[in-house]
């Protein structure tokens, strides 16, 4: 019998239990799963980076941390980890990103806020061109990235992604290194960032950037709020280089009821919703790498603490 310390948020430990729970039973381990317990009976800490456990080091069996976010800036520091850090990857997650972003990205392609939020009783009729007449761009294609690349190229949207090293992705056009981001960023007519919070990638969104899109571009940032400068993207939208942006993610979150992205009519806020993880896809990864330990197996979504993601 193994042990599963939860830390995660309590409104969600009854799903996160249930769903464990079945999981393992399908794999064949028999496990406990539990709020608390002594911690020198803990096998593996299911956790979100914000949850009740900051302090690793107090539980000498761990074998591995499951991670509930896709992001891990907010751990991946904390030097009392030693044991190995697993973020989540799962189809919720993936599933959950592309539609955000899809979604979005239709409602500016189709100018779908013109006839929702006017309808003044006069007849404007301006014809959206063509899918595949217009550049997406995407900063980060990784898991996620991917998932909404291949999602806007099979509605026929031009697309175009953007990472550090080059990758391959069959019907997207790969672009790396800083040429490879001057290049995206003139053609990308909207600009999807979903780039993990590293020290390289803070403020990757700024005055020199967002100069570089073309006039009038769209912008939608479902990835982590560090990658923009705030600043310069309120100056952007309001000299107009910058039509409009939907922001999912904050440096401060819950965004302050002050901020000024909140007033802003070329801002549209949503509540990190873009990508949540959900208890039930989320189970059978936690589970996969519960039996990986169990069995001597490398654990799926290993993080690389030097890389930071």
């Amino acid at each position: 019998m193994i042990t599963v310390l939860y830390s995660g948020t309590k409104a969600d430990w009854e799903d996160y239990r249930k769903y464990i729970a079945v999981a393992l039973a399908k794999k064949g381990i028999k496990a406990e799963i539990v709020q608390k317990c002594p911690p020198d009976q803990v096998d593996y800490i299911v956790f979100s980076p914000d949850g009740p456990v900051q302090d690793f080091s107090i539980f000498p069996k761990l074998k591995a941390a499951l991670g509930l976010w896709a992001g891990v800036e907010k751990i991946v520091g904390n030097t009392s980890l030693t044991a190995p850090l697993c973020r989540m990857v799962d189809a919720g997650l993936r599933e959950g990103m592309r539609e955000w972003v899809a979604g979005h990205t239709l409602r500016y392609h189709l100018g779908m806020d013109q006839h929702i939020l006017h309808q003044d009783g006069n007849w404007h009729k301006n014809t959206p061109p063509l899918a595949r007449h217009r550049t997406v761009g995407i900063l980060g294609i990784g898991e996620l990235g991917r998932a909404c690349a291949q999602t806007l190229a099979q509605l026929g949207f031009n697309v175009a992604g953007w990472s550090r090293s080059r990758k391959q992705i069959d019907g997207i056009s790969c672009y790396s290194g800083n040429d490879g981001l001057a290049k995206i960023l003139a053609m990308s007519e909207i600009l999807v960032l979903l780039l993990p919070q590293t020290d390289q990638t803070f403020h990757i969104i700024n005055a020199k950037t967002l100069a570089k899109l073309p006039h009038g571009a769209f912008i939608l940032n479902p990835g982590r709020g560090p990658l923009i400068d705030d600043d310069a993207l309120l100056d952007a939208l309001d000299a107009g280089q910058i039509s409009h942006a939907t922001l999912d993610v904050f440096k401060t979150e819950p965004l302050p009821a002050d901020h000024p992205f909140w007033a802003h009519p070329n801002i549209t806020v949503t509540p990190h919703i873009a990508s949540e993880t959900r208890a039930i896809t989320a189970a059978d990864v936690i589970a996969e790498n519960i039996v990986r330990g169990e069995t001597g197996q490398p654990f799926l979504f290993t993080v690389d603490r030097a890389a930071r993601y």
